[in-house]
């Protein structure tokens, strides 16, 4: 059954336990998701990734099913979902459960994808397309916010912040948070202070997700996913970030075969190795070989070269990479 983003309070949780939110506009689907997790009232929150509910089923069909006498049920998230998940929500659905909802994320489906079919086509399942927010929204919220703090902003200005968000309020509360930091006890911003506020480059979410990854722990790794918006923008940065740091552990992995020294490795790299990094490059040296590193680097630059080639939306391709990669076991 299809509803629109903005009928989501009509939803009847207590029938309809299975909801589709697919779409572009991460930002507006997470503000949705938070409110249907406030109205279920659930005290339990699971998130998973698709991957690894495939590889885990019989895990996760038991986080699901199995109940406890001291929470008053569970809201479950699986997010950058696809149709590879259709069998498997297909059983979940024939299932019967009271106390738990379960929110499917997924990015663009086509009309004839199975998931989307088989969701819009039961009324008791609910499917809800998200599209981009127009920039006249996005210009409404980001005047709202000055507004609310009493900042004085211009129509110039207000256009250098919306253009920066690709159609999503989420990149919007980004900037906004950035300005919003900045601005403390100031009474203005002019446009060379948004300039420089909004063209940071430096992802601290990217860097600890591909730290995490080549460092084998996948838990973390799937944290960091769950807990931020990767979107389709954020694909190449991904892939540069993650080849510029398998590089750099190959040169470490090399010095390390040939002087059998973890400390003398890590004292003598070039460039030097900032001091809060060095037990975690240590740990990624101890969790790869030279051999297994060169692999992920080749099939890095493969994977760049089919996200600038394939038209579908390749962040699950890469997500997938990233999650196998963390998990590999590597014999040295």
């Amino acid at each position: 059954m299809i509803f629109k983003h903005y009928e989501i309070g009509k939803i009847n949780l207590l029938q309809n336990k299975f909801i589709l939110i697919h779409g572009q506009n991460d930002g507006l689907k997470n503000e949705k998701i938070d409110e249907l997790a406030f109205k279920s009232k659930k005290s339990k929150v699971l998130r998973y990734e698709e991957k690894e509910i495939i590889e885990n089923e019989e895990v996760f069909f038991d986080s699901i099913l199995n109940g406890s006498l001291f929470d008053n049920g569970k809201l479950v998230i699986i997010n950058r979902s696809s149709d590879k998940l259709i069998s498997i929500l297909e059983n979940l659905i024939s299932k019967k459960f009271d106390d738990t909802i379960i929110i499917i994320n997924a990015h663009i489906l086509d009309k004839k994808s199975k998931l989307r079919l088989l969701f819009e086509k039961d009324k008791n399942l609910i499917s809800i397309a998200f599209y981009p927010d127009t920039n006249e929204t996005l210009a409404k919220l980001t005047q709202d916010f000055f507004y609310k703090i009493k900042i004085p902003i211009s129509f110039e200005n207000i256009n250098i912040i919306v253009n920066r968000c690709n159609g999503d309020r989420g990149y919007l509360k980004n900037e906004l948070q950035k300005v919003e930091l900045f601005i403390r006890n100031k009474k203005k911003i002019d446009t060379n202070d948004l300039i420089k506020l909004t063209n940071l480059t430096e992802n601290y979410s990217i860097n600890e997700l591909i730290d995490m990854c080549l460092s084998k722990n996948k838990k973390k790794t799937i944290n960091i996913l769950n807990e931020n918006n990767f979107g389709p923008e954020d694909n190449i940065l991904i892939i540069r970030t993650f080849l510029t740091k398998s590089k750099r552990l190959l040169n470490l992995l090399n010095a390390y075969k040939l002087n059998n020294d973890l400390n003398k490795t890590i004292s003598n790299a070039k460039p030097p190795i900032f001091w809060k990094d060095k037990e975690i490059i240590k740990l990624q040296i101890k969790s790869w070989s030279p051999e297994n590193i060169r692999e992920v680097i080749y099939n890095l630059n493969n994977l760049e070269v089919q996200t600038k080639s394939i038209s579908f939306n390749p962040l699950y391709a890469i997500i997938d990479f990233i999650l196998d990669k963390s998990s590999i076991k590597i014999n040295n």
